[in-house]
Order: structure tokens, then C-alpha cells, then sequence
């Protein structure tokens, strides 16, 4: 669903990347609609010399051996890996958790994946309860090996990934694990899939992966050459709960609107807890989320190649506090939209049902790359914005792509928010007029010229705007008295969980190109 054009740009960037082509495998990915599959075999990475440790830093020892855990094949001890921090023992993870299971948190230990890693297996349309679940410790750290390492969790199972403020759960890269990450590195692995049995849209449109069996619409995950399925009846849903959670370095653009994202999640349903999830520099999106019922309580994505949230084929969601900054460079393919919203106008309300459905409160949207606009709906989407802060950069605060988005508007709402928007703020593409777009951008306590000026790290005073009340949208939100995603320049709701970058620093203390130093490690 992406524009072609850049779509394009970033496939002849990532072609750059690609060493060799070869036959399938397990754990290849895929360019549906081709005659073969496309395999990205990432050569063994040159072995790097021992980080010279800080003068009277206190480094992390090894772990004395893996754990024991219930799935089939364990853990295989990998040996020692070392990095700025120190040496860790390496446990890596089976292919298939087959039955409910637990990685804990060990001193010195990292869980590393070199592959695909499924929880469970599909269990189907009409299945339901919840086959396996996966638990994750608090302050566990798990590493991709390898480019091609991606974490599945199959639809009718669930992935229990609660940190806490003081110890997230960090899913990242090998890079990062041995201190040759930056600022600017992406691409370094898949990413989470979260796939579940709610319901989704678009099956009658001939889309990507569509299987449709009779009154049953679903659809196959983007990205990989393996068939995962999403999609079900079941609105309330359960794919397990993520919280406390950083998803560092990942994502993979395979082909124009093929990509696998930090988090990509498929079907899932409202009885998902999704809290305090970040995303940073993710190749393509940062979270990406087809159809399902999705609450989101806190989330940052930051450096985003692509769209920071790209929200599509029937999603029902609501977001609140919901940070989005995009990386701070040069390149000029580095940032697209904030949100990236969209319904197949040509199908609604026929065969493209159900409509999707954005609620977003409480956010700050950073356009570092100034060109592209903060804000894309496309289709017959619906989007209601509540209490937003826009600090743009040049870049067009709203655009409607498609003249139906505009005119019909399909019942969106907008209140409370201010930006630093250029004139025209609001314009139209691809069928629909900058005056159209205009009238359908209408609503109450909309300022939309104001000078957005952080007074420390990413807090703006729009106190002289009236709040709004988001609860009347879905009684998920919590009404508030603030516009933006910080109530006061000492808000710390972003602290703790995240990690700082050259992008933003949250004041946390441990920088997104290293690993923390967990109690009782060094």
C-alpha cells in the first residue's frame, strides 16, 4: 500500500544489499507475485575485534550455561559473545515453541534466534482459546543472528513479553549486541509478527496473500515465502500481552508493499494488551498493523525509515500517548509519514469491510525530514485525532490522497490539535483538490499555525488550546486535560523502558546503540 515511487527507491536500496540469490529454503523471504522467491543470505559478518572496555567500567560476565526450557530441542549453548558491555553466554532459541514455555532472565545470558521463531502453530479461523503461550522475563535481552531472523507468534497463541520500567524486554540485533550499531543502522533483522483471529478486510479486493473461504476473510503475512495466515470472527482476541518493550534495528522492505516492520501485527484482537512498545529505526514501518481490534496504551517509534504507524485493511485501533520523532540524517529516503492510513476506496463499503478505523489521542508527531506530510489518509479510512501536537518542519501536516477520503471524510473528527503546519496545512493528491481536503479537516480548537518549540526534549506548553475529550471515540481512552503526549516538562511516562538516541533523548540513561547492565550483571 505504499506509494509506488518510493516503494521503488527503497526496493533499489535494499537490492544493493541482497548478495546472493538462491532456492528456497525455511527461512527465506518472499516477493509474493513472483515466480520464485527471493532469499537475502547475508554472509557470515567479518568477526570484530574485542571492544576495548571503558577504563574502570564494570563489564558483564558470562552466564555458567543455559537454562532449561519445555519446548522440544531446548536451548543450544552458542558459547560466548562480547561486546562494549561485556561477555554474555549465547542460548539459542528452538525453532518451534511447541508447547507453553519461559525464557528467564539470567545474569550474563542472551537468547539469540538465527531464523524464523514460530509460537505455536496456526490453529485457524474458527479455533479458539490459546494453544502455547511463551512467557518472556522482565530485562530479558534476545538477539537476531542473522538478517533473516524473524519472531512469529501463529494465530491462536500468545507471547507474554511484560517487562517493566526498570528492565524492558529488548528484542534487537547482533550488531548491537557486539557495539557496531548507530544511530543510523537498520535492517539487521525481520521483527516481531503478531498474528491473531480478528476480523479483517480487503478480501474481496484480489490483494496480497488473500485466502477467502466462504463468509471467512484472511489474510497471509507480508514479507516471508512461508504461508502464516491471520484473520478470524473474534474481536476480543487474545495474541498475548507486550509491554515494557524495545524493538531496536529491525525491519526488511522485500519488495513494493512486501515489507516485515519492528512490530507487524496481523488479525490481533482487542483482548491484546499492547503498552509501552518502542520502535526504533526500523528499515520500513515502525508498527504496521492489518485489521484486528488494536489498543494501544504508550508506544514511541523512532527513526523509522519508513511510516512511523501505517494502519490499514479494516484495522479497528485506538492509540493513546503516542510519541513519533523521525531519525535525525541526511538521507533523503529517512522518514516518511507519521501515520499512514488506508481503505481501498474502490471497495468500501462493499467488500472492503470492515472500514478502518484510526482513534488517536494524546500525541506528538516530530517531521524531522520535512517534505513528506506528517499525516497520509488514502481510501475510505476514518481517522479521529484528539489532543496532538504537529511539529512539522515544512511538510504538510495532512494530506488526502483520493478525492473519497476528503469529501466523504467517512465520518472523521479532529479536536484539539496544534501544529506549526506551512500554508496550505492541509492539502489534496491523487484525485482529491486542496480545497476539498481543507473542508474535510475541519473540527473544534484547530491551530494549526502555532510556533512548536520543544522546551526540553519534546515537551510543548498547548495549554492555551482547550483540551478535548477522547472517551467519547472509545471508552479504551482516558480523558485528560493536556494536548500532546507529555502532560508537563516532568512527565516520565517515556522513561525508564526506552533508550536515548541522537534523535531523542528520553533521559533515560542507557543510549539505543548499547545494551543495559541489568542487576546483578558485572
Amino acid at each position: 500500500m505504499k506509494n509506488i515511487q518510493r516503494s521503488l527507491a527503497r526496493s533499489l536500496t535494499l537490492g544493493a544489499s541482497i548478495v546472493t540469490l538462491s532456492a528456497c529454503g525455511a527461512d527465506e523471504i518472499v516477493s509474493p507475485g513472483t515466480s520464485g522467491d527471493i532469499n537475502i543470505n547475508n554472509p557470515a559478518p567479518t568477526p570484530t575485534p574485542t571492544p576495548t572496555p571503558t577504563p574502570g567500567a564494570t563489564l558483564v560476565e558470562p552466564a555458567a550455561d543455559c537454562p532449561t526450557i519445555a519446548s522440544s530441542g531446548g536451548l543450544s549453548d552458542l558459547g560466548t559473545i562480547t561486546g562494549p558491555t561485556g561477555t554474555y553466554r549465547a542460548c539459542q532459541l528452538p525453532s518451534l515453541f511447541d508447547q507453553d514455555d519461559a525464557l528467564p532472565f539470567v545474569p550474563g545470558l542472551l537468547y539469540a534466534f538465527s531464523g524464523r521463531v514460530d509460537v505455536g502453530s496456526d490453529q485457524g479461523f474458527d479455533s479458539t482459546g490459546t494453544d502455547v503461550t511463551l512467557s518472556i522475563d522482565p530485562g530479558v535481552i534476545l538477539y537476531a543472528a542473522t538478517g533473516q531472523a524473524f519472531f512469529n507468534v501463529n494465530r491462536g497463541n500468545a507471547l507474554d513479553a511484560d517487562g517493566t520500567a526498570d528492565a524492558p524486554i529488548i528484542f534487537t540485533s547482533r550488531d548491537n549486541v557486539i557495539g557496531v550499531a548507530t544511530d543510523t543502522s537498520d535492517q539487521q533483522w525481520g521483527g516481531i509478527t503478531l498474528l491473531g483471529r480478528a476480523p479483517v478486510s480487503d478480501c474481496g479486493t484480489g490483494g496480497r496473500g488473500t485466502l477467502a473461504v466462504g463468509d471467512n476473510c484472511e489474510q497471509l503475512l507480508e514479507g516471508i515465502s512461508e504461508n502464516l495466515p491471520f484473520g478470524g470472527d473474534d474481536e476480543s482476541d487474545s495474541s498475548g500481552s507486550l509491554s515494557f518493550l524495545q524493538i531496536r534495528f529491525s525491519g526488511f522492505a522485500i519488495a513494493p508493499g512486501n515489507e516485515l516492520q519492528s512490530l507487524t501485527a496481523g488479525g490481533i484482537g482487542s483482548g491484546t494488551t499492547l503498552s509501552r512498545i518502542m520502535s526504533f529505526n526500523s528499515f520500513d514501518d515502525g508498527l504496521e498493523f492489518f485489521g484486528g481490534n488494536v489498543n494501544i496504551d504508550t508506544t514511541a517509534v523512532i527513526g523509522a525509515r519508513d511510516d512511523s504507524l501505517d494502519v490499514d485493511t479494516g484495522t479497528q485501533g485506538n492509540i493513546q500517548y503516542a510519541l513519533v520523532a523521525q531519525r535525525v540524517t541526511n538521507e533523503s529516503d529517512v522518514g516518511d509519514t507519521s501515520i499512514e492510513l488506508d481503505s481501498p476506496s474502490d471497495d468500501f463499503p462493499t467488500t472492503a469491510t470492515p472500514q478502518t478505523v484510526l482513534n488517536v489521542a494524546n500525541f506528538t508527531f516530530i517531521q524531522n525530514s520535512g517534505t513528506d506530510e506528517v499525516i497520509n489518509v488514502r481510501g475510505g479510512a476514518q481517522l479521529n485525532l484528539v489532543n496532538g501536537i504537529f511539529q512539522a518542519n515544512g511538510a504538510p501536516c495532512v494530506a488526502y490522497t483520493e478525492s473519497v477520503s476528503a469529501t466523504a471524510n467517512n465520518g472523521s473528527t479532529y479536536e484539539s490539535v496544534v501544529g506549526d503546519c506551512p500554508d496550505p496545512a492541509v492539502i489534496g493528491a491523487s484525485g482529491a483538490s486542496d480545497t476539498e481536503a481543507q473542508a474535510a479537516f475541519t473540527g473544534n480548537n484547530l491551530v494549526l499555525d502555532a510556533d512548536v518549540t520543544f522546551t526540553s526534549g519534546f515537551f510543548f506548553d498547548a495549554s492555551s488550546t482547550t483540551a478535548g475529550d477522547p472517551t467519547a471515540l472509545s471508552s479504551f481512552f482516558t480523558a485528560t486535560s493536556f494536548i500532546g503526549a507529555l502532560e508537563s516538562e516532568s512527565d516520565t511516562r517515556f522513561q525508564g523502558w526506552t533508550c536515548d538516541s541522537g534523535t531523542i533523548d528520553f533521559g533515560t540513561g542507557n543510549d539505543c546503540t548499547s545494551l543495559p547492565i541489568r542487576q546483578g550483571e558485572g
